[in-house]
């Protein structure tokens, strides 16, 4: 009997609070700014579970009295009628015309005030990521009374990120509100951060204070803070530079695979990507719920398909032309325009699109003057994997000795029994699957369409004449160092002007050294 009294006892309480919105509508529909801001204070000050979502409905517009009944209700407009529910328990009402309803009305200020009692609310829930993400978004925005709750939240909040979020709030009120003793601790606080709120406190502060010494000490933690910004953006530039560099390596290692060995100038290596790219997006297709996984496939899928098709176009044409290179050059051209042309017929001329995975998308914020985008840290660890495992099949197995025997002397490798013929044609697959590979990655960052290899073939063969012809770390080097270099130019000399700036010194260079960063040794034997 007790326990039955005590749950009626609850539930009473429970609908005299959701019937407070009712309770407070004169005062909410008034038009004294005054009375309608105490009846906000009022509902957020309750414990009226829906209080929360009155409040946001009076932001979003959406809470609404029925002329008829004077209830308060939530409404939705569809189409010509408005969808009602009850604001105090969310039961569903007929669906009325628009001038049945009186909008509750606010102005910017109250909906200002609004979002800001919103997150306070917030600070209270018991989902850490929800305090959190409350917190932040008061950053910079609460008063002085608003902000005396929340001191008295963080001496009793146990998470310590959160913890440490509430005292950067603190702070930055403080810098510009708080005493002289609670000044001079968010300075101490707010020292080294560098988070936008804090900068743009800490210029106002120097140009408003009319204490020399809190300004000299905004002054001094502005410069320290732009001086670490600096090197920050070294480092991106940097991190841009060598993502660069990992693009132009995995295009260009299949390149160099099937140029070293083979002395032919592979103008279809960019279509062979292109297959890469397709064979990413037809593999999402397959498997729509599985985007995440789609990509681990998509890479040995790709390096079938593209490594395959390679094959084909070297016992087809290739073998026909070994030691004319314009010829192979011609063909080869010919044959990237069949390639075009064919998925534009079979496929689409326009570009298709290529969903990157959950783990591929976002940014890895290490703080907040430098966050790094997941996709390209992928592909710089892909690119440094693809490299280690061609490195370990070229100098660790046997395929790889007789590769290395054909590039250096092709006829010593058939006088000691190496069938050259066969090792062609595995190179070649080998390059060309590799390109398909490079494919997959490089439909991560861009549009996947017919044209999408012409985009990288030029790049392609600079890194591989650079870094010297049929050279692994000739590739890797030559690389990274365009990349990083095409990116230190930018910021003075634009995108285009660095570009042309690094042709010059590639030909330059060539001039002084035709064999490039890391010649391959023997060649000369076949001269």
């Amino acid at each position: 009997m007790v326990l039955v009294l005590s749950l009626l006892s609850v539930t009473a309480v429970a609908s005299e609070d959701n019937e407070l919105i009712q309770t407070l509508a004169p005062e909410l529909l008034s038009k004294s700014k005054p009375k309608r801001l105490m009846a906000i204070d009022e509902i957020a000050a309750s414990s009226a579970p829906r209080k929360a979502l009155w409040l946001q409905a009076m932001i979003d517009g959406d809470l609404y009295q029925l002329k008829k009944t004077d209830e308060i209700v939530l409404a939705t407009r569809q189409g010509n009628t408005y969808s009602l529910t009850k604001a105090s328990d969310g039961t569903g009402l007929d669906s009325v015309k628009k001038r049945a309803l009186r909008k509750i009305k606010i102005d910017n200020a109250m909906r200002s005030y609004l979002r800001s009692l919103i997150g306070t609310l917030a600070l209270q829930s018991d989902d850490t990521e929800e305090r959190f993400q409350a917190v932040y978004s008061l950053l910079g925005k609460v008063d002085s009374d608003a902000v005396e709750p929340i001191r008295k939240l963080k001496s009793q909040e146990k998470s310590e990120r959160v913890h440490e979020a509430m005292g950067l709030l603190i702070s930055i009120h403080d810098l510009e509100n708080g005493t002289a003793e609670q000044q001079a601790d968010a300075f101490e606080f707010v020292s080294g951060r560098l988070d936008n709120d804090v900068l743009n406190s800490l210029r106002r502060l120097s140009e408003t204070s009319a204490d020399k010494q809190v300004v000299a000490q905004a002054v001094m933690l502005l410069d320290e803070a732009e001086s670490r910004k600096r090197w920050y953006t070294y480092i991106e530039t940097l991190f841009f530079g060598v993502s660069l560099g990992s693009v132009l390596v995995v295009a260009a290692i299949g390149l160099a695979i099937t140029f070293g060995v083979m002395g032919v100038i592979n103008m279809a290596h960019g279509e062979l990507i292109m297959l890469g790219a397709y064979t990413t997006y037809f593999i999402q297709q397959l498997m729509p719920s599985a985007i995440d996984y789609s990509l681990i496939l998509a890479v040995p899928a790709a390096f079938i398909v593209s490594g395959s098709v390679g094959v084909l176009i070297e016992r087809t044409v290739i073998r026909h032309l070994y030691g004319r290179k314009l010829e192979t050059l011609l063909a080869t051209f010919g044959i990237s325009l069949l390639l075009q042309q064919a998925v534009r017929t079979f496929i689409s001329p326009q570009n298709v699109a290529v969903i990157n995975p959950s783990w591929m998308t976002g940014s890895w914020v290490v703080n907040p003057a430098l966050s790094l985008t997941l996709n390209r840290l992928v592909i710089i660890a892909f690119c440094l994997f693809v490299f280690a495992v061609l490195l370990f099949v070229l100098t660790r197995t046997r395929f790889g000795l007789q590769t290395r025997a054909v590039a250096q002397n092709r006829q010593m490798a058939r006088a000691m029994g190496i069938r050259s013929a066969r090792v062609d044609a595995m190179t070649f697959g080998l390059g060309s699957g590799v390109a398909g590979i490079a494919g997959v990655a490089l439909s991560q960052l861009g549009n996947v369409g017919p044209n999408l290899g012409q985009s990288y073939i030029i790049d392609s063969f600079i890194v591989v004449v650079f870094g010297g012809v049929g050279s692994l770390w000739g590739t890797l080097v030559a690389g990274m160092s365009l990349g990083i270099g095409n990116k230190l130019l930018e910021p003075w000399a634009g995108a285009v002007l660095a570009k042309i700036l690094l042709l010059v010194f590639i030909i330059l260079f060539i001039q002084k050294r035709p064999s490039g960063l890391f010649p391959q040794r023997g060649r000369a034997v076949e001269s």
